[in-house]
């Protein structure tokens, strides 16, 4: 069993109009934006980034805007929802901030003894802010959330399968145990890790195949300290029988990606060097920045993406 993982690093996924989405996970949600970059294999395309005030790993959503893509269609093969740790006693707070905004889908319910609200993002996307105790990351204070409200992180994330059985397996071997099941539900948690510690599956034999678009998670990120943690992993799933690509330099991680039997793509990121790689900490995400390889094109690229206001 691997014993280098520490818990998701980041969520990424795709959005329609970037100016909703900025809004949103800025001004609704009261996240920082840490990075306002480009998609590195299409650079026409922003890739946007929201989590606490450095964009610690395991509070990091990210996004890519497609500004005319269609909504993607819920089903298996995907992540199903996305969680968000908010404090002990926080939900009612959130309910009445949620209603006022005009946020849609909004629910509460209880899974596995956690209170949650159950909610939509622009795109439809799934989202839940989870009541958790005892959780001592602190969120982005210097939006208009207080600190006993503030967003810590993920508390985890949700997959949904057709059939459980395998991707199960890789999660034990990936170190995570299993620790509740309920219904068509399983919990698995990480012990000792960054506070993004669950993976829920819910198992769906009958349900279609997910389609990606608009409101979809695009693959999930697994955290490891370093390259040389993200190297011995890689070694592991190879010699397991996974396909994992080449370490891939992402500027603020780097990365390897590889798909799952029930069709999720995940990816093994590093904690560093971080979001401050290429900015001052004051100013994350302000300014557009460019990979080195791109940034000779910054004009035509400044002229195809749209401003976004903050």
């Amino acid at each position: 069993m691997l014993q280098q993982i520490k818990g998701l690093h980041h969520i990424t996924s795709m959005a329609g109009d970037a100016q909703k989405n900025s809004d949103f996970f800025t001004k609704t949600l009261g996240l920082r934006r840490v990075k306002k970059t480009v998609n590195f294999d299409s650079p026409d395309v922003y890739h946007l980034y929201y989590g606490d005030e450095v964009g610690t790993p395991g509070s990091v959503m990210t996004y890519f805007p497609f500004p005319h893509i269609a909504r993607g269609k819920p089903g298996t093969g995907e992540v199903g929802e996305t969680l968000f740790a908010v404090p002990k006693g926080s939900l009612p707070f959130w309910r009445e901030r949620l209603s006022t905004l005009k946020v849609g889908e909004i629910s509460e319910s209880e899974v596995f003894g956690e209170k949650r609200l159950r909610f939509a993002g622009p795109d439809h996307d799934a989202f839940a802010l989870v009541e958790v105790d005892n959780d001592d990351r602190t969120g982005w204070l210097k939006g208009d959330v207080a600190e006993a409200q503030a967003i810590r992180g993920f508390r985890g994330a949700s997959l949904r399968l057709k059939d459980s059985g395998a991707t199960s397996e890789l999660l034990g071997f990936m170190g995570y145990e299993k620790v509740d099941s309920k219904d068509d539900w399983t919990r698995y948690a990480i012990a000792n890790g960054n506070g993004a510690d669950v993976i829920d599956i819910e198992t769906l034999p009958s349900a279609n195949a997910a389609r990606q678009g608009a409101g979809s998670v695009h693959h999930i990120a697994f955290a490891v300290d370093d390259r040389a943690a993200q190297l011995e992993v890689r070694k592991a799933l190879m010699d397991t029988g996974y396909n994992v690509t080449p370490v891939i330099d992402r500027n603020y991680f780097w990365a390897i990606y590889f798909r799952t039997p029930g069709g999720v793509l995940f990816e093994i990121a590093t904690n560093e060097p971080g979001f401050d790689a290429d900015e001052d900490t004051a100013h994350l995400g302000e300014a557009l920045k460019l990979p080195p390889q791109y940034e000779s094109h910054r004009a035509k690229i400044e002229e195809i993406l749209t401003s976004i206001e903050d």
